[in-house]
């Protein structure tokens, strides 16, 4: 027992030692980053502000609306405040700001996030009508609110996007993580969505920073709306590296689109499986065509298998040309 004992102090002596070498890793001060589970119950309170006649809460016992919101709205208010002071920190203009400096400028957030909170709800209300509209397994609207993970996923972008745009550190990506790993659905907070978007399913659905999506867009599982290359690093940053998908458009599962000068152009169907880098014009219909199911058994080569892209227009003709992956 006692030789354990010494080889666990021989190992935290040299854990402790390892700190010492002023790398990223080796920070030391958690104070001084938004806390994690505060943002998580900050975003949880703005649910029920959103959906006050879906979600409960469990702290307040009272039961006129004004009162318990009225509440909610102060709770809120506070802690984003704390976490937002916190989290400004991290521009480089507000590092070595006054404590009075982060404080007004928190504040000036908070008020300008309350304010948006019609505006959320007014885009959300459309999400809400395009999942009931588009899918027939939706037998009434409490079932989407309560269990479809991406309408949870699309509910937490549109409040992490209005802080993304306030310009607010952190908080907006701990806050679409957090939906990530709840629903398996990764919208980055920089990402602009339109009225009336649909996710069906959802999981593995990738939509990168700078996308730009239109009204009336319609997503399936697995879809990547990523960039086409990040191999510029930071280089990269602020850069359009996302496509942009207009109106109307329909992209069926496992599809990718990528890049930044992309653009689907709108009332276009993407079908299934496709791999997408250039842009592709309004009522376009992109499907696969000739796919091969190959069966490897024990000693036979394996063909190649041979995929075409196909671009049909309106009238389902092809174009004379097409994409091979």
């Amino acid at each position: 027992m006692e030789e354990m004992k010494d080889r666990i102090q021989i190992a935290t002596c040299d854990i402790l030692r390892d700190y010492l070498k002023k790398r990223d890793v080796d920070k030391m001060d958690v104070f001084s980053q938004p806390d994690t589970e505060v943002v998580e119950d900050i975003l949880k309170k703005v649910f029920i502000i959103l959906y006050p006649g879906y979600y409960r809460e469990k702290t307040f016992r009272i039961y006129r609306y004004d009162n318990r919101i009225s509440l909610l709205i102060e709770d809120i208010s506070y802690n984003l405040q704390k976490q937002i002071m916190i989290a400004l920190k991290f521009r480089p203009e507000y590092q070595d700001a006054s404590e009075e400096t982060l404080r007004a400028r928190a504040e000036g957030i908070v008020i300008a996030f309350l304010k948006r909170i019609p505006k959320v709800r007014e885009y959300l209300d459309t999400d809400l009508q395009a999942f009931f509209e588009g899918d027939p397994a939706a037998y009434n609207k409490a079932e989407i609110v309560l269990c479809y993970p991406g309408f949870m996923a699309i509910t937490t972008n549109r409040i992490a996007h209005e802080l993304f745009l306030l310009g607010v550190p952190l908080i907006p990506r701990m806050m679409t993580e957090y939906a990530h790993s709840r629903t398996g659905i990764d919208i980055h907070p920089g990402a602009t969505i339109g009225k009336y978007f649909f996710m069906d399913h959802g999981t593995g659905i990738v939509v990168g920073e700078t996308s730009i999506i239109g009204e009336h867009v319609k997503v399936y599982q697995g879809v990547t709306i990523g960039a086409l290359s990040t191999r510029g690093g930071q280089s990269l940053r602020g850069k359009k590296r996302h496509p942009t998908i207009e109106d109307n458009v329909t992209i069926y599962a496992g599809a990718s689109i990528l890049g930044g000068d992309t653009v689907i152009g709108a009332g276009s169907v993407i079908g299934s499986n496709v791999f997408i880098t250039s842009s592709v014009k309004s009522d376009s219909r992109i499907s696969v065509k000739t796919q091969e199911l190959l069966v490897k058994r024990h000693g036979e080569i394996q063909e190649v298998e041979r995929k075409e892209t196909r671009i049909l227009d309106e009238n389902n003709d092809e174009t004379p040309w097409f994409y091979i992956i």
